[in-house]
């Protein structure tokens, strides 16, 4: 049929070229109309005339005539493929373009590290950590990419590299890949240290296969580790920090005369048993530890008067820390702060200021863990006043908490009462260069919001920007719903609209609100615009996580 218009085609513009009678105004058309990308040839034979008007079309058209419809409908169909996969790996992470490779389910070990060595990504450590640690990658996997990131030029080729993995691998109990990355990373002759022996342990420990730990130390040698006593002290450390405290003591029992031990040792267990408050067993290894001819040092001391407070003998811890110098040893700031949990922990703040002051009053200063355990004291029990005359002082002796003591002060500062105190802590910890965690930020721009502050709402974003955070579907919700309480709502439609063109699609609720109090104010054509383009952003966001779901990262 196709071939018969085509040809009924031809025939009229052959009457029109060779009539008797002439149209002027159709010569130009005529030239056109006789290179039509209209036809389509068929797999008969084509008449001479027919072949002559396709040899015209190649040679003007960069298409072939061999090419049909439905040939040029697919090359059509994939350009808009490829452009689409650019514009969708705008939304991705660089962990999760890598990510994708394996989720795109290629066979073959030369597939997969060609397909990740397409992906236009930095690898560095912190990439490489993203992509093993979250996710839901198998053990074969994971290794296969560590096998393919350690051959990248920047990526550095030692034991740093080998920690990350085997933590990965442990954390998702693949102990055969993790055994395999061991046995390779000996074969490239790189030395572990006590760092990687502590994830390995932890790792069976963890998942409740204390005798795979156990017999994994009997073989240290075979993977480069050392047998010593600093090599027992990891395992009894891991043993006891996961609550297998009698099994570490079994196996301290099973190594004397087998191993020089220490007071280090002895006083890892005792430290297991005192966080259970068991005394009886405590006071078990004193004994051994004395027979061995080991006195009991100011370590020993805090961890049994900690276990006397677990177990609500706070009268006999007294009487042990008033007797520790008629031993001969001297109380520290460890002791101290032993004395001060007890007394707080049964929410007698007086007693525990008490020690607090005699600590001052001696030779010796307080640490970090004195501060951190009277504020988080002072902030559980609502002490709020007394928390940030506490934190003052912290300051004032030098000392700078971490990221991660400033967001627990911050916490439990937004769950109660106005935000003051939290913001307070907040310019402290910032004004003496303190890092501030994302997770803190995104506190205090709930609390803050919640209570309409937008001013501090506003700075406290512009803060976390110049920080380098950048903000996600929460930080704009918290923002919109400040600036809806706060009755801003224009502001609050050009949030919510720039965080629609960033691909954050908020939840309906705080959708909802914007909208409800748009049209209350008689601005109906201001929410039917933001309907649309809400309308829209939520079609792209469900197709986003199709997309990360199905793995069509590319």
């Amino acid at each position: 049929m196709v071939l018969h218009s085509n040809r009924r085609f031809v025939g009229f513009l052959f009457c029109i070229s060779t009539g008797r009678h002439h149209f002027p105004c159709l010569g130009p058309f005529i030239k056109i109309f006789q290179f039509s990308t209209h036809i389509v040839p068929s797999n008969s034979a084509l008449s001479p005339n027919e072949n002559h008007i396709l040899n015209e079309l190649a040679e003007l058209l960069p298409i072939s005539h061999h090419n049909t419809a439905s040939n040029l409908y697919k090359e059509s169909n994939s350009a808009k493929l490829v452009e689409q996969s650019r514009d969708i790996g705008q939304f991705l992470l660089p962990e999760e373009k890598l990510r994708g490779v394996f989720l795109r389910k290629l066979k073959g070990k030369t597939k997969v590290e060609q397909a990740l060595s397409n992906v236009p990504v930095d690898l560095n450590l912190h990439v490489f950590a993203e992509v093993v640690n979250r996710g839901n990658l198998s053990g074969e996997s994971m290794v296969m990419f560590f096998n393919w990131a350690i051959k990248q030029p920047m990526f550095p080729k030692e034991i740093d590299s080998y920690n990350i993995i085997f933590k990965a691998l442990g954390r998702r109990k693949f102990f055969e890949s993790m055994m395999r990355s061991l046995n390779d990373m000996k074969d490239k002759c790189i030395s572990p240290n006590l760092d990687t022996l502590s994830i390995l342990m932890d790792s069976f420990i963890r998942a409740r296969r204390v005798y795979k730990a156990i017999q994994l130390f009997g073989n240290l040698e075979e993977f480069g580790f050392a047998c010593d006593s600093e090599s027992l002290d990891v395992l009894l450390q891991c043993l006891c920090q996961r609550g297998h405290v009698g099994a570490a003591t079994l196996f301290l029992n099973s190594m004397e005369g087998k191993m020089q031990l220490n007071i280090i040792t002895y006083n890892i267990v005792i430290g297991g048993w005192s966080k259970l408050g068991k005394v009886n067993e405590i006071e078990k290894i004193l004994k051994a530890m004395m027979t061995a001819g080991f006195n009991p040092d100011c370590l020993t001391f805090s961890y049994l008067i900690e276990g006397l407070g677990r177990a609500d003998r706070v009268d006999d811890a007294v009487n042990i820390f008033d007797n520790m110098k008629d031993k001969g040893c001297i109380p520290n700031s460890t002791a101290y702060n032993a004395m001060i949990f007890n007394f707080i922990s049964i929410g007698d703040f007086d007693g525990g200021m008490k020690y607090y002051k005699a600590l001052l009053s001696s030779n010796c200063e307080p640490d970090m863990e004195t501060f951190i355990r009277l504020i988080s004291a002072f902030l559980k029990h609502r002490k709020v006043a007394d928390a940030l005359e506490m934190f003052d002082e912290m300051i004032s002796r030098g000392f700078i908490p971490s990221t991660g003591t400033i967001t627990s002060f911050i916490e439990p500062l937004c769950s109660y009462g106005p935000p003051y105190a939290a913001m307070m802590i907040y310019k402290k910890s910032r004004k003496i260069g303190c890092k501030v965690s994302i997770s803190a930020y995104k506190l205090l721009l709930m609390r803050l919001s919640r209570f309409g502050k937008c001013g501090m709402v506003l700075n406290l974003w512009h803060d976390m920007q110049e920080n380098r955070y950048s903000s996600d579907t929460e930080v704009y919700e918290y923002i919109i719903n400040g600036l809806c309480n706060n009755g801003q709502l224009e502001n609050a439609v050009l949030v919510m609209e720039e965080a629609l063109q960033k691909g954050f699609c908020p939840n309906k609720l705080i959708y909802s609100k914007l909208k409800n109090k748009l049209l209350d104010s008689n601005k109906v054509e201001r929410a039917y615009r933001l309907y649309l383009k809400m309308k829209k952003a939520r079609q792209l966001d469900n197709a986003r996580k199709y997309w990360r779901h199905s793995g069509w990262h590319f």
